[in-house]
């Protein structure tokens, strides 16, 4: 989503299209340093005066889309998503993954501070804000309703805790992986946990599963 074409497709628009591209820039270096940046924070940060970024970004909802477009979405399986569970839960972990690669360093820095950070600064952080578990209730939702929420609970807090930066920081830091070893190990990852539900569960004719897994009442994750 982008409320600022219509400015930047007039006049000059390769300097505009610069100017653009310094504000989302300067926003995303205030974001990965752990701050939410208003319009002004970005222009003060790449040396634009604040009436010219508020040309560009009339408000701080479409600076933050424009620098991580990923805030904004509510689920990573498209127009027209697969019934299979497993199916499903592929293509969000792999678009997961995905971004998490593009978005390394910056996700590397908000894991850093979400470690080093006292509450509340830590639940502040714009890149530890808990869509990774809507996504991923998202992908799993065939299974709605023949799991109890807390075998739910359970298997997406499993697969949450096995991809994303705190499980791509440890294969290719300390395991040595390249990032698309480490990307396919955590889709094998996410797809045997749900394999090891499925099979802790009694299959039905049509493919879902009756609930038998254990009760846990897990802390909320923070991502």
């Amino acid at each position: 989503m982008d409320m600022s074409i219509p400015y930047e497709s007039t006049g000059r628009t390769a300097q505009k299209l610069r100017t653009r591209k310094a504000l989302i820039e300067a926003a995303r270096a205030l974001i990965a340093s752990g701050v939410t940046p208003t319009v002004e924070d970005a222009a003060a940060e790449a040396s634009i005066s604040r009436t010219t970024a508020y040309r560009y970004f009339p408000n701080q909802r479409d600076l933050l889309i424009a620098a991580y477009p990923e805030i904004q979405i509510g689920s990573l399986l498209g127009d027209h998503p697969p019934d299979d569970v497993a199916a499903r839960l592929a293509l969000v972990v792999g678009e997961y993954l995905r971004m998490t690669i593009d978005n390394e360093a910056a996700l590397r820095t908000a894991l850093r501070l979400s470690l080093e950070l006292e509450e509340p600064d830590r639940e502040n952080l714009l890149l530890r804000q808990g869509r990774v578990i809507t996504w991923l209730r998202d992908a799993l939702e065939p299974l709605s309703g023949q799991l109890s929420e807390q075998a739910m609970t359970r298997l997406v807090y499993a697969i949450r805790s096995s991809v994303g930066i705190e499980a791509l920081v440890w294969l290719c830091d300390v395991a040595g992986l390249s990032r698309d070893e480490a990307k396919e190990l955590m889709m094998w990852s996410a797809q045997s946990l749900l394999r090891s539900m499925l099979t802790e569960t009694s299959l039905n004719q049509t493919g879902l599963v009756s609930e038998k897994a254990e009760q846990v009442h897990p802390a909320k994750p923070s991502d």
